[in-house]
């Protein structure tokens, strides 16, 4: 650990007991091995048991929610954020609970079902730096209760510039700053209410050391001369616009490899779309209305009726005959589907065909390809840090397979630039990529 994050972490030891004693009562936090920004502990780590204010009361009424607007208004320094799903449980993957914390204003636990609008908390916020882990993963269910970072620090990002080999949120306290997160709950179905409080605690632990994690790890950015690129990746994460609809979702069902034929094909959309509405209006994971493996099996068997239906697995136990009958229906409209009606066997291309078969339709293609992924997973490697972050697999293979016309540092450049790929990336990886492409 580095000089910087040693400090880090005796400063949030004080910072959560107001003294230079573990919430524990043990020892103060160890430092993690040094030289090593992804190595474990040097001594076994602290267990953080509780929120140094203790629980806070959960936010669902407009008056508390004011109280706290007022008071985040009146805090300084970073904001740190994070929101609880009910990933598996309900549909979609809006927010059961956001937590927050800042400096002057303490840990807030807010229900968005009973406050639905947090604009105002996003807007008194909005010019602070926001403090996330794994931001892509909580920034759509934030929009959507209108809360947008103008700026952010995410700490699983960062990790991974840093070369940390662990960047989950547990992983990452305890090896910077020495203390163990307990997450027993992360899976749990946050649409529960009243939320339990070991539920709860946990919530608030999560962002209890965040603003301090963000601190060490900017230092450690700083050291490796890495500080700049993550501010970039940053500042493009909270520009990014929400993202479109997936196109065709139906094909993403588990098990689609199985599924051969266009009219086995067209089984598994109706499926989908039934299942979707119905999980839909009952506000469930559409999981527990019907699984990927029964869809499939109903594809690849095409029952006739009901009742062969009903002896496949996945929809004979504890299903009901009206169950039966609407899974049927949808197995019937794709067996009267004409031909021209029938999906296409794979989903249609927005950029180059799957390498494996680069060798038979692309020979030279597929030399550019192995090369420069040589080039790049080399860089990164030296670089200490992921081959996808230094640039995506998907830029370098539409590259490949379509260079520009006029082979330059300019232009190749240029190609990066327009596929998403922010300075940085463009700087270190050009002169490799060319290289690759003119060899």
């Amino acid at each position: 650990m580095t000089e910087a994050q040693e400090t880090a972490a005796d400063d949030a030891v004080q910072h959560t007991n107001g003294s230079n004693q573990a919430p524990t009562g043990s020892d103060p936090a160890p430092a993690a091995e040094a030289a090593d920004p992804g190595g474990t502990a040097a001594r076994a780590a602290i267990p953080l048991l509780e929120p140094r204010e203790g629980i806070p009361p959960v936010v669902a009424s407009p008056a508390a929610l004011a109280e706290v607007i007022a008071a985040f208004a009146a805090g300084r320094g970073p904001v740190a954020v994070d929101a609880e799903r009910a990933s598996g449980y309900r549909y979609g993957q809006r927010a059961y609970l956001v937590q927050l914390r800042r400096e002057g204003a303490g840990t807030a636990l807010i229900d968005p079902v009973a406050c639905p609008d947090l604009s105002e908390l996003g807007s008194v916020t909005a010019e602070a730096e926001w403090v996330l882990h794994a931001a892509t993963q909580d920034l759509p269910c934030l929009h959507e209760i209108g809360m947008d970072p103008k700026q952010l620090f995410d700490t699983e990002l960062a990790g991974r510039l840093a070369g940390f080999a662990r960047v989950g949120l547990g992983a990452m306290v305890e090896n910077v700053l020495g203390f163990a997160l307990e997450k027993g709950h992360s899976a749990v179905d946050w649409s529960t209410r009243p939320l339990p409080d070991p539920w709860l605690r946990y919530a608030a632990l999560d962002v209890e050391l965040l603003v301090d994690l963000r601190d060490a790890l900017e230092t450690e950015l700083g050291e490796q001369g890495k500080l700049d690129w993550a501010r970039q990746e940053f500042a493009a994460l909270a520009a990014a616009p929400p993202a479109a609809p997936r196109k065709d979702p139906w094909r993403r069902t588990s098990g689609m490899h199985k599924v051969r034929r266009r009219r086995q094909l067209a089984v598994v959309r109706e499926l989908w779309d039934a299942r979707d509405r119905i999980a839909r209006r009952r506000d469930v994971s559409p999981g527990k209305v019907l699984s990927d493996a029964a869809i499939v099996e109903a594809a690849l068997n095409l029952p006739a009726s009901s009742r062969a239906l009903a002896a496949l697995p996945g929809f004979g136990q504890r299903m009901g005959r009206r169950q039966l009958e609407q899974w049927q229906a949808a197995v019937d409209r794709a067996r009267g589907l004409a031909e021209s009606e029938l999906p296409q066997q794979g989903a249609p291309l927005t950029g180059p065909p799957p390498p494996r078969s680069w060798a038979d339709k692309d020979p030279a293609a597929a030399a550019r390809l192995s090369a420069a992924r040589a080039a790049v997973t080399a860089r990164a490697e030296g670089l200490h840090l992921p081959q996808e972050n230094l640039i995506t697999p998907d830029t370098v293979r539409r590259l490949c397979w379509e260079p520009p016309a006029r082979l330059t540092e300019d232009s190749v450049a240029e190609f990066l630039t327009g596929c998403g790929a922010r300075p940085w990336q463009v700087e270190l990886v050009t002169p490799l990529l060319v290289g690759a492409l003119r060899s």
